[in-house]
This record gives C-alpha cells, sequence and structure tokens, in this order.
C-alpha cells in the first residue's frame, strides 16, 4: 500500500437499468452491497486515501462504506456525468496523493491485483494516463479503445458516437484508470458536454492527453 495513491470511486448513480428505486451500488451481492466489495479491494491499495463520490441516497450510501472504512465523500448533485463526478471529486483528495485510481461503485469482482497491476505498469511506464482494457469477443455496447499505429491510446469513442469501423474494434474500456494528480486536475478543466448525452465524460480527457502529447497507455 503507498501512501502517495488515491482512488476515487463514482457512486452517485441510480443505474436506470436496474429498474429499481434503490441507487445502484446499493444492490446487494453475496448478501452485501456492491459498493461495500468495492470499497474493501480499495482500501487494499490506498488505505483511507479513498474519495467515494455520492448522489443518489448519499446518506445510505455513506453509511454502507463508513461500515468499511474511514473514506472521504463528495457530493455530485446533479448526474452531469463521470467526468463531472471526478470533477467533484477533486477538491478531496489528500495533498500527497500523486496518483489517483478511478473506479466504479458498480464492479463489484475487480480484484486488488488487477489495480495493483494497472498501477505498477501505470508508474514503470512513467505514464500520465493508464486505462485498463478489455478484448472482447462481442464488444456491443462499450466503448471502443481507439490506438494508432504505435498502439498509443488517441481516443475512447462511445457506441452510440462510434463509426461502423471504430464498432469492430474488439478493446473496450473498463471505465477504470490511473491517472497522475496533475494531468487529471489540467484535462478535467478541458472536456466540453459535446456529444450525444450533453455530459462531461471522463473517457474525453484520452483525447485531451494526446492532443497536448501526454503519454497514454493501455494495459488490456
Amino acid at each position: 500500500r503507498t501512501e502517495k495513491v488515491g482512488i476515487i470511486i463514482l457512486a452517485a448513480g441510480l443505474g436506470t437499468r436496474m429498474k429499481s428505486k434503490q441507487a445502484k451500488v446499493l444492490h446487494k451481492i453475496m448478501g452485501k452491497p456492491m459498493i461495500s466489495h468495492v470499497l474493501e479491494t480499495a482500501c487494499q491499495i490506498a488505505g483511507e486515501n479513498i474519495i467515494v463520490v455520492v448522489g443518489h441516497q448519499a446518506d445510505l450510501v455513506k453509511d454502507t462504506c463508513l461500515k468499511i472504512n474511514p473514506v472521504s465523500f463528495a457530493l455530485q448533485k446533479e448526474q452531469r456525468g463521470t467526468g463531472h463526478a471526478v470533477l467533484c471529486a477533486m477538491p478531496e483528495v489528500p495533498e500527497k496523493v500523486e496518483n489517483i485510481v478511478i473506479l466504479c461503485g458498480d464492479v463489484p469482482l475487480l480484484k486488488a491485483a488487477t489495480i495493483q497491476a494497472l498501477l505498477a505498469d501505470h508508474i514503470k511506464e512513467n505514464r500520465d494516463v493508464s486505462l485498463l482494457a478489455v478484448e472482447l469477443e462481442d464488444p456491443t455496447g462499450y466503448g471502443r479503445v481507439v490506438m494508432n499505429e504505435d498502439r498509443e491510446l488517441t481516443r475512447i469513442v462511445e457506441e452510440a458516437d462510434a463509426t461502423a469501423e471504430e464498432r469492430s474494434i474488439s478493446i473496450v474500456n473498463s471505465g477504470i484508470y490511473c491517472v497522475t494528480k496533475t494531468f487529471l486536475s489540467t484535462s478535467l478543466q478541458k472536456i466540453t458536454p459535446d456529444n450525444a448525452q450533453g455530459e462531461l465524460y471522463l473517457t474525453d480527457i484520452i483525447g485531451v492527453g494526446y492532443s497536448m502529447g501526454k503519454h497514454i497507455g493501455v494495459l488490456v
């Protein structure tokens, strides 16, 4: 565990696909709310340097988290996208943190070893941004990972915004990132809600970084 690693967990959504009034991350898996599984894993990596972004049923989500570990919270009052959620969390990130891992509160099966591997790869390669990606036989519905001929990540395109050629890409975004705090602060200021949903997508920090000549990579 390192003092210089922080983790932001995105847990503000309602989760419309769940067809439920309950906040998405409070749905139980093996008798425990999803967020509890994610938080237990996160604590193994970052100790108390964890910020949970809450929104829907904020108090219930907070109570659930505090049963596991002392963590910080950031409130996302309106759901304006993943980029906006991370923006809300930034003021809570401890001063000493150098690299930030961004997780989703609805990925309960993620192992600490996977996050550790992403972090190690990110630090070893001295990157500004590292994305955890997955290769799927059927990538339908997921954001595609677009790379150039040098296998550098150029951008992530959501299915709704993708061309037919981009849809044929089988490497998809897991929504899990490791980013230097410095670059995250800079890039979040530059993203715009210029997409089908009118939201601030966290994925757009990749395009911003690429255009700035930053060091961006993928761990598949």
